[in-house]
């Protein structure tokens, strides 16, 4: 972590993480908008880039490469924001499985528009809630997570990689 001086005092800051955000583009464009103005000047976000606008293949392997290699590459985290559809989305279920091959931080934020379940719970993408029960995700409401959304990116890169949980089938459509 990069040290600065301050008062004759050492402060540890935190790195400036470069982040990509997973969203339903269809639903959710509103919340990135204002993510991405919220946090532009404190973390590096990789700039919006719908697979569904930028592919020009139905191939699976040729769509994964793609996203490793265009959407993920050199990010440390990954943050999911899950508003109603987003949990039936196979490019946001793609995204989560290259970014947890690639052993990055997983952060879930639920969206003010998130389906909630009389027991409280609420719909996320099965491959995020399979990573929330191990331990290894990090997980929170959208006012929540905008009270400190850097200490909670960090929270999710200090996590144990071990606790990763990847063997769901890779989602084939959207529901």
């Amino acid at each position: 972590m990069a040290n600065s001086l301050l008062g004759g005092l050492y402060i540890k800051s935190a790195p400036k993480r470069k982040v990509f955000i997973s969203y339903h583009h269809g639903g959710d464009q509103a919340y990135y908008n204002a993510l991405s103005e919220h946090l532009g000047t404190r973390l590096d976000l990789i700039t919006d880039r719908s697979l569904e606008r930028a592919r020009d293949s139905d191939d699976p392997t040729y769509i994964m490469r793609y996203i490793r290699e265009n959407h993920l590459a050199g990010a440390s985290t990954l943050i999911v924001l899950c508003g109603a559809q987003t949990p039936v989305r196979k490019y946001v279920d793609w995204e989560i499985l290259a970014g947890l091959g690639q052993r990055m931080a997983l952060v879930g934020v639920g969206l003010p528009t998130i389906k909630r379940f009389d027991n409280g719970g609420t719909d996320k993408p099965p491959r995020l809630q399979d990573n929330i029960d191990s331990g290894y995700a990090v997980w929170r409401m959208w006012s929540d997570f905008l009270t400190d959304p850097v200490a909670l990116i960090e929270d999710g890169n200090s996590r144990s990689k071990s606790l990763i949980v990847n063997g769901r089938q890779r989602r084939i459509r959207n529901g």
